[in-house]
């Protein structure tokens, strides 16, 4: 099933790169360039992804076009990958209809950070996305 396009494309640009330190380097930027909203701490527990190392939280709501609205904070800054994930899924889905999510499917892990990923990255990254997911479909 394809991703919502501009995520598609990046998975498959990625898919292109056979040099595991470009690749790294690629989600890295993608981490840099992570905006986190200005939300006040403490954050509720009820948003916190399960499992996830960096502390990542998330929101979901609609906005006055009724498409989603995501809001995401890694509270760790070290976490580049929790950030390279969040950045991928709000260029993939803010600003859509809550529909879209359908398009989001758990393999975007590993087709993003290939099989190199530590199993409690992989965890963590996989449960931000399906917090997501089940947030939007919510809304849906």
């Amino acid at each position: 099933m394809p991703y919502p396009e501009s995520i598609q494309e990046f998975v498959e640009n990625i898919a292109l790169i056979d040099d595991r330190a470009e690749r790294v380097q690629v989600l890295i930027d993608m981490g840099k360039s992570f905006q986190p909203p200005a939300i006040e701490k403490p954050y509720p527990a009820e948003n916190r992804v399960p499992g996830c190392e960096s502390e990542v939280y998330t929101w979901v709501n609609l906005n006055q076009n009724s498409n989603l609205n995501i809001q995401i904070v890694v509270d760790n800054p070290q976490g580049l990958s929790a950030m390279a994930m969040a950045q991928l899924l709000l260029e993939g889905l803010q600003n859509q209809p809550p529909a879209i999510a359908n398009l989001i499917d758990e393999d975007l892990v590993a087709k993003t950070f290939g099989p190199e990923l530590s199993m409690g990255k992989s965890l963590g990254l996989t449960n931000l996305v399906r917090q997501i997911k089940a947030q939007a479909l919510k809304l849906a």
